[in-house]
């Protein structure tokens, strides 16, 4: 199967859709198709506001219509308390939103962004995305996440260089309960380390200790900024530390 192929049969769809390279290809490609679309963005404490701000952003350049949805996701105690199953619940509570308010809209089919190279195993929000029924009409198709890069650039796409971004409950140690306020600092020190030019890392918390992660070509420019991070990131962290793990380049 191909796009045209899955579009000629769902003509009518809902996008789960985050602003990321492969949530913004799927809706470009709904729309070429001339899908009958609207896009779903839950906003939570998860999310960042530079999230937030692209995908409204790419949303409008394709001329799509985007709906709005807020969610305190930390309300559910089963998601603020962080456990194995954290994603499986948050997945839950996104799909459900989603799927709620796309039926009010006339909107019975719900898609998802998951492609051909994002694994199954072990990932407890996959089992939240079959269990609702939610569609993944890149995985179907078996495109890659490398192929929807390259076919984003070739449909001129902004999105096609865009690094993968995990929400910021990530950051978080499992079986460490997710605060607001942790979350708040995850984002700002995040949004230092974006402001001094880096594009692939995370910044993550193991109790009150920063654990910064970059990726080989990365390392010796984080070294160079050593003064400016640790003064920064002090303000919230007793200790600031860089993982000698380097992350994947993608």
């Amino acid at each position: 199967m191909n796009l045209k192929e899955f579009f000629s049969k769902n003509k009518k769809v809902a996008i789960a859709f985050s602003g990321g390279v492969d949530s913004v290809f799927l809706l470009q490609q709904a729309l070429k198709n001339k899908a009958e679309v609207r896009a779903y963005y839950v906003k939570s404490d998860f999310q960042p506001e530079f999230e937030f701000k692209e995908a409204k952003y790419f949303a409008h350049e394709l001329g799509a219509d985007l709906k709005i949805l807020e969610v305190d996701v930390l309300k559910d105690v089963r998601i603020e308390k962080n456990d194995k199953d954290r994603c499986y619940f948050c997945k839950q509570k996104i799909f459900g939103t989603i799927i709620e308010a796309a039926k009010i809209d006339g909107f019975d089919v719900l898609l998802d962004g998951t492609n051909a190279s994002d694994e199954y195993e072990d990932r407890p929000g996959m089992r939240a995305k079959e269990e609702m029924k939610v569609l993944s009409p890149l995985r179907e198709c078996n495109l890659t996440k490398s192929e929807i890069r390259e076919l984003s650039k070739k449909e001129g796409l902004a999105s096609w260089r865009k690094p993968s971004y995990s929400c910021l409950a990530t950051r978080i140690k499992t079986g460490m309960n997710i605060t607001k306020e942790d979350l708040a600092v995850i984002e700002k020190a995040e949004a230092f380390l974006m402001n001094l030019g880096f594009k692939n890392f995370r910044v993550r918390k193991i109790d009150d200790v920063a654990k910064i992660e970059v990726t080989g070509k990365d390392f010796e420019k984080i070294i160079s900024f050593r003064k400016e991070i640790v003064d920064e990131f002090k303000k919230f962290y007793r200790e600031v530390t860089l993982n000698l793990e380097v992350r994947d380049e993608e």
